[in-house]
């Protein structure tokens, strides 16, 4: 049989469209890539720097004193920390010994770290200083034999260590020292005692990672990776990240318990020699003097981060030669905004623009990029090396045509194993096309363009339906926000008698703009004028702020609501 071509392979050489992923390990595949760059620096916190040969020390001492309390291959050790070098540390070192890496947000409710800590049997858990006033109310409603608690001053440098614990660390509740409890630092010296053996063997397609979805879809879901997923990964970025080099430094402000941050954000850039800077808690308020004090080459981050550029007066006149490439995840920007971030970089001294991306935890972070000449303002890219996208008729379960809406699905070695103890959901969205292969059907809809560019539309569960119109409020959304009045926006649907739903608009105005007559009515006219009457909002809500989920995106949900209980 004739193997199928599809449109976007002409961006790449016939050996770039090959995925050959090695049968090893996160933890080896990370040593072989960065053993050559042992004397780099491998993490920046608040200025202290470690060497690849120290962070590699480090793993060792974190593997052994995992073994010493017992835990070998298959176990689950739960990490629920910021980002910070204890996280990454304790990532590697579980993976190391063959056991499962759960992470978690440490914000966390009590009920959430116990159902998570249930689901997973987890068996370890390293947890934040901050969680323990909720930790020490259900944990022993769980399997964990012993908790392990770090605080974000451990790796600190000296004196701000000092700082911390004289300040925020005294507010810490802390636990009593004892059998069931360990701080960080007398964890770690648990491995200088231990004689055993620390190696196994790790299998590409053992369990590597638990990720749990921020659940805005409906139900979170607890979303299972092999080590595969993540190696594949970096595989790929062979081609979507070629600029980076040894000693370059990316700015690491999305968590790590989100796939994004995990895996583009720690992982790819230290397979490269690249230096991962670790802000543990951003404050966008704060982004000029982060960008002042590290100068990074790279930048990951969602449409926000982006857009401060825009907003941020200390940036007006900031040199910022230094950005190499700008990584654009977790939600799109508009055509317009994303042109006005480009001719913002272009006009501080760097050639970078923003590259946008597409990818969900199941698919263990990006799916498609804007690589090799296909950045197409407003787009996602292309697929990466090994994917394949269809956009497929929700309805009728047909591939859709050319530029033709339709929910996004896709094909990889990479994608997760399944939705863990749970295969009635895994089943209805891991599903046989008619060329036999699994597709993970994303909820998301899309198109392909002509020459295999893919567009992100909304997800399809969003759709509003008025008068029998598909009215999209993300694209609602994107119009409304490109007013320069207008700093966010989020647009909901609400039942109506006659018209089944109609469309109402929440609007947050940008700083130093005050809500008047005049500017009210200049976001209307712009939305009358850039808008198909049926997509109009029939009303238009102010606020100062929108509710978020645990993965930072405004939760539309809430906002339903809030005008459902009125």
């Amino acid at each position: 049989m004739q193997k199928e071509k599809f449109l976007w392979e002409h961006y790449y050489t016939k050996d770039e469209l090959k995925l050959n992923i090695p049968n090893l390990s996160i933890y080896d595949y990370m040593m072989m890539a960065s053993k050559k760059y042992k004397n780099k620096y491998a993490i920046n916190y608040f200025g202290r720097k470690i060497t690849y040969k120290v962070f590699w020390e480090y793993i060792d001492k974190c593997a052994k004193s995992l073994k010493a309390l017992g835990i070998n291959k298959g176990d689950v050790v739960t990490i629920c920390l910021p980002n910070t070098p204890e996280a990454i540390i304790s990532f590697f070192a579980i993976n190391k010994i063959g056991a499962v890496v759960e992470m978690i947000h440490p914000l966390s409710s009590e009920n959430e770290i116990k159902d998570y800590l249930l689901s997973t049997k987890s068996k370890l858990l390293i947890a934040l200083n901050q969680c323990y006033s909720r930790i020490k109310n259900i944990i022993h409603e769980t399997k964990v034999e012993k908790v392990i608690i770090a605080s974000p001053s451990d790796s600190m440098p000296i004196f701000l260590n000092a700082m911390y614990n004289a300040t925020m660390g005294r507010k810490d509740e802390k636990p009593k020292k004892d059998s069931f409890y360990l701080f960080w630092r007398d964890f770690i010296s648990l491995g200088h005692s231990y004689k055993g053996k620390i190696e196994c063997k790790v299998s590409v397609n053992d369990t590597a990672v638990i990720l749990h979805s921020g659940g805005t879809t409906g139900s979170p879901k607890s979303i299972v990776l092999k080590n595969r997923s993540i190696t594949g990964v970096n595989e790929q970025a062979k081609v979507f990240f070629p600029e980076a080099e040894a000693g370059d430094s990316l700015l690491l402000v999305i968590p790590l318990f989100h796939c994004l941050g995990l895996v583009v954000g720690v992982f790819i850039p230290l397979c490269r020699g690249a230096v991962v800077i670790c802000v543990p808690q951003f404050d966008p308020k704060r982004f000029d003097k982060l960008l002042f004090k590290y100068k990074p080459n790279f930048l990951l981050g969602v449409p926000t981060l982006f857009e401060t550029f825009l907003s941020n007066k200390y940036l007006a006149n900031a040199n910022l030669s230094y950005l190499k490439c700008l990584v654009c995840g977790g939600d799109t920007l508009s055509k317009e905004k994303n042109q006005l971030i480009n001719d913002f970089l272009h006009s501080h001294q760097t050639k970078a623009n923003i590259i946008q991306g597409y990818g969900m935890t199941e698919t263990c972070g990006p799916v498609t990029f804007g690589t090799k000449g296909s950045n197409k303002l407003g787009s996602v890219g292309i697929p990466l090396p090994g994917n394949i996208v269809r956009i497929i008729n929700p309805d009728t379960n047909k591939e859709c045509k050319v530029n033709e809406v339709g929910e996004i699905c896709i094909h990889s070695d990479i994608v997760m194993a399944g939705y863990l103890n749970n295969p009635k959901v895994t089943k209805e969205v891991l599903k046989e096309f008619s060329d036999k292969r699994l597709y993970i059907h994303t909820g998301d809809l899309g198109y392909i363009d002509e020459d295999g560019v893919i567009f992100y539309v909304q997800r399809i569960k969003r759709i509003i339906i008025s008068s029998g119109y598909n009215i999209y409020p993300e694209y609602v959304e994107r119009v409304l926000k490109d007013h320069p009045y207008v700093k966010d926006a989020c647009v909901v649907g609400v039942p109506h008698p006659y018209k089944k739903e109609i469309a109402k608009a929440f609007i947050i105005l940008q700083d130093g703009v005050e809500e008047s007559y005049t500017v009210k009515k200049e976001i209307m006219d712009y939305a009358n004028l850039h808008l198909a009457h049926y997509m109009l909002p029939r009303e238009y809500i102010y606020k100062k702020s929108f509710p978020k989920t645990k993965m930072a995106k405004t939760d539309y949900r809430a906002l339903e609501q809030e005008l459902l209980d009125k």
